[in-house]
């Protein structure tokens, strides 16, 4: 059997899985849905938290120099006008000058191939490239020259719409973590080095949506902000630069050859950035696209609180009180629903099978590691008849009530279920048949090797516990 090539594997595949098995939801699809908005169905949301958990564990519970908080999504307007949101926060637009759409100048001159990264280009530099390639919006007429487009999303607070009561969502998640620094190294007597982390919703008025979850409107960010002395920043940064490298392919299981990083080029990076690398993931046949980004912040950002704030941001070195300065920043900010796009074209596979008929068929396994399978063990009983359904639900109410993710299937053959769990990357089934309401044995099938496990293919159940963790699913 040829193995599976997942370069090959297309976005529709994926998105069409997800509706299908309830990873992800088009939002409002009931009222024809709502441009770049998505749900997570009930698979989706266990996928979700557990990624977070496992996100969690890595940079926050297993280290002793972390601390994690979590912000609101209003902050004060203040906030923007400081981290340069208000003024400087926007995309070159062009407008196609018959059906008046929008869309973004650097994407339009990359999908063209006049350039690989057009992120940096000046107004009179896109303009330029527009003309002398002669592009056209992809409904084949003239656009206008590139103008700025603010990306922060405007509201209202309160019962008068007036520009006393204007406010943004959050352009960016970590802002929070910046304002409320000092408040947390404060209250945990931390001293430097030290991060805050924090997983927290983010919004951006984007024009051009597209690639399913890659590009949205509404997304969450994963941050760690890690503070330091000046002199120290350059060690951190490396450091910081091979963890995340080390999370995505030792932690999570993403492919080596899938993950890689890219640095910035000068006129990309943001101007007070000493230097900037995004770490890319290769999505199937979209090619790698950015997954986080690692930034050296310096202490920029801080010193623009502090100046619009008025309040003083400072460390003070606790061995020398008359030492104080705003300490330097290295960021690991990292898109959520690009990490969850990650893990199902990592372990989405098709399997070609042969049958004792010699008929062929395609089995669609999610192979998750064990932590980041949503449904960790299927409870399946054999037939409905003889107690057996009773004793399967028996059995699976009693492990949802021990914590463990699991899930009851009763309805089809033991084969069609079995393809179902492979579908949901359920790492084990259990069957429950008359030997078990014989003698308490029962069939536990891995996913991957589809074999039973057990002297004669069975085991006792007492017994099934040891294979409910990573080391068990691994025997």
């Amino acid at each position: 059997m040829a193995e599976f090539d997942r370069s090959q594997l297309a976005l529709p595949t994926i998105v069409s899985y997800c509706r299908r098995k309830g990873f992800v939801f088009p939002s409002s699809e009931i009222y024809s849905g709502y441009a770049a908005t998505y749900d997570f169905g009930p698979l989706g949301i266990l996928l979700k938290k557990n990624i977070e958990a496992a996100w969690r564990y890595w940079n926050v519970t297993s280290r002793t120099d972390m601390v994690e908080i979590e912000g609101a999504i209003f902050m004060h307007p203040k906030t923007w006008e400081a981290s340069g949101h208000i003024g400087g926060f926007a995309d070159l637009m062009v407008e196609d000058l018959v059906t008046h759409k929008r869309y973004r100048a650097d994407h339009m001159l990359e999908e063209a191939g006049v350039v690989a990264a057009a992120g940096g280009l000046s107004v009179a530099e896109i303009d330029d490239l527009i003309k002398v390639n002669n592009l056209k919006s992809p409904d084949g007429n003239a656009v206008s020259g590139a103008k700025r487009f603010n990306l922060l999303v405007k509201t209202h607070l309160g019962p008068i719409e007036d520009e006393s009561a204007v406010a943004y969502l959050k352009g960016e998640s970590c802002q929070n973590i910046y304002l409320d620094w000092k408040a947390t190294q404060e209250v945990t007597r931390r001293k430097l080095p030290f991060g805050i982390a924090q997983i927290g919703k983010a919004f951006r008025n984007e024009i051009t949506v597209k690639q399913f979850i890659l590009r949205t409107r509404e997304f969450e960010q994963m941050d760690v902000q890690y503070f330091c002395e000046p002199k120290d920043a350059d060690k951190f940064y490396e450091e910081w630069k091979a963890n995340r490298i080390a999370f995505y392919t030792e932690f999570l299981g993403l492919g080596k050859e899938n993950v890689k990083f890219r640095q910035h080029e000068l006129d990309e990076r943001a101007f007070y950035a000493s230097d900037a690398w995004d770490v890319e993931y290769c999505y199937g046949a979209l090619g790698f696209k950015e997954m986080e980004g690692v930034h050296h912040r310096g202490s920029y950002d801080l010193d623009q609180h502090s100046k619009f704030s008025g309040e003083d941001l400072s460390y003070r070195d606790p061995e020398d009180l008359k030492v104080k300065f705003n300490p330097y920043i290295v960021e690991c900010s990292a898109g959520f629903q690009r990490i969850f796009l990650a893990t199902l074209f990592e372990f989405y596979r098709e399997e070609e099978l042969t049958d004792s008929k010699g008929e062929k068929d395609v089995r669609v396994v999610m192979g998750f590691p064990y932590e980041l399978a949503p449904y960790k063990i299927a409870i399946l009983p054999l037939m409905k008849k003889d107690g057996m359904k009773e004793k399967a639900f028996e059995l699976y109410a009693d492990l949802r009530k021990q914590g463990i993710s699991a899930d009851f299937d009763e309805a089809g053959s033991i084969g069609k279920r079995y393809r179902r769990q492979d579908e949901n990357g359920t790492p084990w089934c259990v069957t429950i048949d008359y030997d078990t309401m014989e003698n308490g044995t029962v069939t536990l099938r891995h996913r991957d090797s589809m074999e039973q496990l057990g002297e004669g293919g069975r085991i006792k159940l007492e017994d099934l516990a040891k294979y409910l963790s990573r080391e068990g699913f691994g025997k």
